[in-house]
């Protein structure tokens, strides 16, 4: 907004907060204001004269200021001092001395003019959302004071009015972000806490299921969203801040701590294990050459053993390591192969002599004369000693089939023996004997109970003979086998 002022140039004027001072105009052609404090954002008549000198000369000429309708509710008095009517009650404004009445009154209501537009702007601008209430509050905290001076002339009252429906506006508005504030307080607490929970769970792993890359990698991402709230989210008190910092800050330390003492033993231990290996590859390497098949064979199981217990060293320590080992035993081994090939084919021969056995041996199955299959299987025995060894891919299925036939003979001699054994028969004679003469005696106590009409007893008897007797052809079958 702009301020306009009467053509002639303005004498200079003196301001003071709540009080009117007028300064008699020099012999100037045209009178200037007396000392009338202006808003902070209207510039002075003073202000306006240095701007109008230095505006190029050949501008065209302005077009006359329509005049106010605020002034209506304004006088002037002869000698040129300006009242206002505020509630039907009039007030001195100010004085404009050697103006026409109407230009001194249109002075003010123009004043009032540009704290009405004020007030329409900060109505407008408190529609907006976006527009904090603190600019809202500053805006119109400067318009209540520019009101206060009173320096204006038009309707004051609806002014005040309108004023005071702005006020309640900007509470509206500060509640409401106050209440944001709160939330977003909230929200960034919570989300903090997220963050202290999450690093501390890193924190409390077992030292032997934890994954330390992806940890440490975890806890730097961790320490950056940390920082990137810290910078761009809401703002929460000191002492909660300070208490989730300090447990951040303590599971961090913490996890640094187990993790350098992680690796520091994972270095000894790994400095150990390649000490152990080195040992290993020596006694390997000097193993490699040896011609004692079967126990060179053993120490190597035995070797590989100790190295599957031995740990791991450093990877590039523990691949070259392995390396010199595998080759150590490959070495020996193929040598060893290579003569078990050569003896392989040496008796390939008596393979075909032994699988002649099994099939003579398996020709006594099933046994019927157990003395005539004990004798052809010693000397099939004494065939297969003098036979020599087979290729050792044909060892096993040799033994097993000959086991088979000497099983057959062993379980048959062992069931001959039972059969004639005389205490096993003695005990089952004994058995017959006592059980029929159980059963005979129970015979009696029936036909007694019979007598006497006791049914119940004779019931009772007769299942304990049943049960005797069922016992008693069981020990008889038991006897035939015995030849009785």
């Amino acid at each position: 907004m702009s301020e306009q002022t009467p053509t002639p140039d303005p004498t200079e004027t003196s301001e003071s907060a709540g009080t009117t001072e007028t300064v008699e105009p020099t012999a100037a052609p045209a009178p200037s204001p007396a000392s009338i404090p202006t808003p902070a954002a209207i510039p002075s008549p003073s202000a306006i004269a240095a701007r109008m000198a230095s505006r190029p000369p050949a501008q065209p000429a302005a077009a006359p200021t329509p005049a106010s309708e605020s002034a209506r509710f304004g006088r002037v008095e002869p000698d040129g001092t300006v009242f206002v009517t505020i509630e039907g009650e009039e007030r001195e404004v100010g004085s404009y001395p050697g103006a026409e009445p109407e230009d001194a009154l249109q002075y003010f209501a123009r004043k009032f003019d540009e704290l009405s537009g004020t007030a329409d702007l900060i109505a407008a601008r408190a529609e907006k959302p976006e527009v904090p209430a603190k600019e809202l509050s500053d805006a119109l905290k400067a318009l209540k004071e520019h009101l206060e001076e009173g320096k204006v002339v038009g309707d004051v009252a609806a002014l005040r009015s309108r004023v005071g429906a702005l006020d309640a506006v900007v509470a509206e508005r500060r509640e409401h972000e106050s209440a944001q504030r709160a939330a977003a307080r909230a929200e960034a607490i919570t989300t903090r806490e997220a963050l202290v929970a999450e690093a501390e769970q890193i924190a409390a792993q077992p030292e032997g299921s934890t994954q330390w890359k992806r940890s440490s990698e975890r806890m730097r991402e961790l320490l950056d969203a940390w920082k990137t709230h810290q910078r761009q989210g809401a703002r929460i008190d000191k002492p909660t801040e300070n208490a989730l910092w300090q447990r951040f800050s303590h599971a961090r330390n913490s996890f640094d701590k187990a993790r350098k003492g992680h690796f520091a033993t994972l270095e000894q231990s790994r400095g150990e294990a390649k000490a152990t290996k080195e040992r290993l590859v020596g006694e390997a390497e000097r193993l490699s050459s040896s011609k004692d098949w079967a126990s060179t064979a053993r120490a190597f199981k035995d070797l590989m053993g100790q190295w599957r217990t031995a740990g791991r060293a450093a990877r590039g320590d523990d691949d070259a390591l392995w390396e010199r080992f595998k080759s150590a035993q490959d070495s020996f081994f193929a040598a060893k192969d290579q003569v078990a090939a050569a003896e392989d084919e040496e008796f390939r021969g008596n393979l075909g002599v032994k699988e002649g056995l099994i099939a003579e041996a398996e020709s006594l199955l099933p046994i019927t004369d157990l003395e005539a299959a004990k004798a052809a299987l010693r000397t099939i025995q004494d065939k297969w000693d003098r036979a020599g060894k087979v290729p050792r891919a044909d060892i096993d299925r040799t033994e097993k089939a000959l086991r088979r036939v000497e099983s057959a003979v062993r379980e048959a001699e062992d069931k001959k023996w039972k059969a004639s054994n005389p205490e096993v028969a003695a005990r089952a004679n004994s058995m017959v004997t006592q059980l029929e003469s159980s059963i005979a005696s129970l015979t009696d106590d029936v036909a007694k109970a019979r007598a006497k009409g006791n049914e119940k007893k004779v019931a009772e008897l007769t299942a304990k003979i049943e049960a005797q007797q069922q016992w008693l052809d069981q020990a008889k079958a038991g006897l035939d086998e015995f030849g009785r």
